[in-house]
């Protein structure tokens, strides 16, 4: 299993509704909105290495008010 976490910016004004529709996505197991340079953390598990990138890029990406993402896998 993978664990990763992928730091999210939005466009203004929509944090709150882009973190339900990002807690719906089946391998994201948890997300917050925080304070800081990224305006969502999204924790992801997948089987592997390429199941978190293909979520990223075709999930997380792909929902209206994504402006940037960066994905940092966990090493232990």
């Amino acid at each position: 299993m993978v664990h990763a976490f992928i730091m999210v910016k939005t466009a203004a004004g929509k944090s709150e509704g882009l973190l339900a529709e990002i807690n719906g996505l089946d391998s994201v197991t948890d997300a917050h909105i925080v304070a800081g340079n990224y305006d969502i953390i999204a924790e992801v598990d997948a089987p592997e290495v390429y199941d978190i990138l293909q979520t990223v890029s075709s999930s997380i990406q792909g929902l209206g008010g994504i402006t940037d993402t960066k994905t940092y896998i966990a090493m232990g």
